[in-house]
């Protein structure tokens, strides 16, 4: 079924590079796929508000088609019983994708976020986990790069297909920790691994560990070694809680990872008004907080915005345990 799928394949020898194939195969599904041009459509009445936290600013981005990913249940029990809707005989008839290296298809997003928004799906139903592509992970980031960003989201802190592996991609810039990780005073250099610079972020609400090089493969090896670390620190023998976002150029890879302790918040799980459908995956966490309910979008304040990064995120102690470790 994989021939049927495929709108093009991505060749890098080409003079066409991926993220041109990419707003292609956006472009050919918005006219021959109804449910991606309802989605996109959609995007002209989102509404964003800035809400000043201490030490950042988070945007809530009220979008109402995203309410089936926000309150997607991700249980055990859930996932076995329905169909993957990212293996490759369950998706669309009318949706195709770009195919990449013979493993991945990248698919437009019909409830998209943003308005180039793609999720990057392998061809096959191999659960979500990061550190057997953490090496395609960096390259697709090179081969997209400077129009998109991509990033992973963990099988237990905001992937709504645990079960299929995947990433996803969006326009480079528009998620605020990518501009927020650049700023030279909130930088705090932990030390150099090699070819690798190992920075926190001070005052930020959440931990964050992002590592830059132009070298690949040690950026690879320094990525697989904090996994490693955080698994041993936290204690557990599956993959740690994380969220990352990739990003290339020029010359340099950056990785910004969000190191978690929980998926959901509190209030999630509340009854009635006092619930708050916020369920931080990596855009929400890197400042850009998706509200489908209305209500939450409306009231949500800086207070709310802070508990929940603060109760999500691991804690500073342990973090720097982590580094230490490197």
């Amino acid at each position: 079924m994989i021939n049927e799928k495929v709108f093009a394949v991505y060749d890098r020898g080409s003079s066409t590079s991926l993220s041109e194939l990419s707003f292609q195969l956006l472009g050919a599904q918005r006219t021959s796929w109804a449910q991606l041009a309802e989605g996109c459509a959609s995007l002209a009445s989102v509404v964003v508000r800035e809400v000043k936290c201490n030490g950042f600013s988070a945007f809530l981005q009220f979008n109402p088609q995203r309410i089936v990913s926000t309150a997607a249940k991700v249980d055990a029990q859930t996932i076995r019983e329905r169909k993957c809707f990212l293996c490759v005989e369950n998706l669309p008839s009318a949706q195709k994708g770009v195919l990449y290296i013979d493993e991945f298809l990248i698919l437009c997003n019909p409830a998209p976020i943003f308005n180039n928004h793609f999720t990057i799906s392998n061809i096959k139903h191999i659960p979500q986990s990061i550190e057997s592509f953490a090496g395609t992970f960096l390259q697709l980031a090179k081969d997209l790069s400077p129009a998109l960003t991509v990033f992973y989201n963990g099988p237990k802190c905001g992937a709504s297909a645990p079960d299929h592996m995947h990433f996803q991609a969006s326009p480079t810039g528009v998620i605020p920790i990518e501009r927020d990780a650049s700023e030279s005073s909130r930088r705090i250099l932990k030390g150099q691994q090699g070819a690798v610079a190992l920075y926190t972020l001070k005052n930020y609400g959440r931990q964050v560990v992002v590592l830059e090089s132009e070298d690949k493969q040690s950026l690879e090896t320094a990525l697989l070694k904090f996994i490693s670390a955080m698994r041993t620190i936290v204690y557990v023998t599956e993959e740690p809680m994380l969220n990352i976002l990739c990003s290339y150029g020029p010359h340099e890879w950056r990785l910004i990872i969000f190191p978690r302790k929980k998926h959901r918040p509190d209030v999630f799980f509340k009854e009635g008004n006092e619930k708050i459908l916020i369920s931080p995956a990596a855009i929400d966490i890197g400042g850009l907080v998706v509200t489908p309910m209305e209500k939450d979008f409306n009231t949500v304040d800086a207070r709310m915005i802070e508990g929940i990064f603060n109760e999500v995120s691991l804690e500073t102690e342990t973090v720097e345990s982590i580094l230490s470790q490197l």
